[in-house]
């Protein structure tokens, strides 16, 4: 499963989940997790006129939270490596992935 978001993507492989993101400096290395290491999951579909995300909670640490601003509000910052934001397009397809990891989490 391969969800393409803003400036990156996630693919789930029925065990691990790996953001990717899309370099806006050095290029980042992929984040993998392990679905069954996931404490929760936050999704927020994207709209028209603003982007939603897609974020993975890890036990002991904290999400980040949501950014303001006109540009960039409602999300996690790009920095957060366990987030990415999702246009509207991509809504179906981060409702079955959230959906897949939830499942394969317990």
């Amino acid at each position: 499963m391969d969800v393409k978001g803003v400036l990156g993507s996630i693919t789930f492989d029925g065990e691990w989940i790996t953001i990717t993101k899309t370099p806006v400096g050095p290029k980042p290395a992929p984040v993998r997790i392990r679905a069954a290491d996931v404490a929760g999951t936050r999704y927020k579909p994207g709209t028209r006129l603003v982007h939603g995300y897609v974020q993975f909670v890890l036990p002991g640490s904290v999400p980040a939270g949501e950014k303001g601003g006109v540009l960039h509000a409602g999300r996690p910052p790009y920095e957060d490596p366990h987030s990415l934001s999702i246009p509207r397009k991509s809504n179906n397809l981060a409702e079955k992935l959230i959906a897949a990891v939830e499942q394969a989490r317990g």
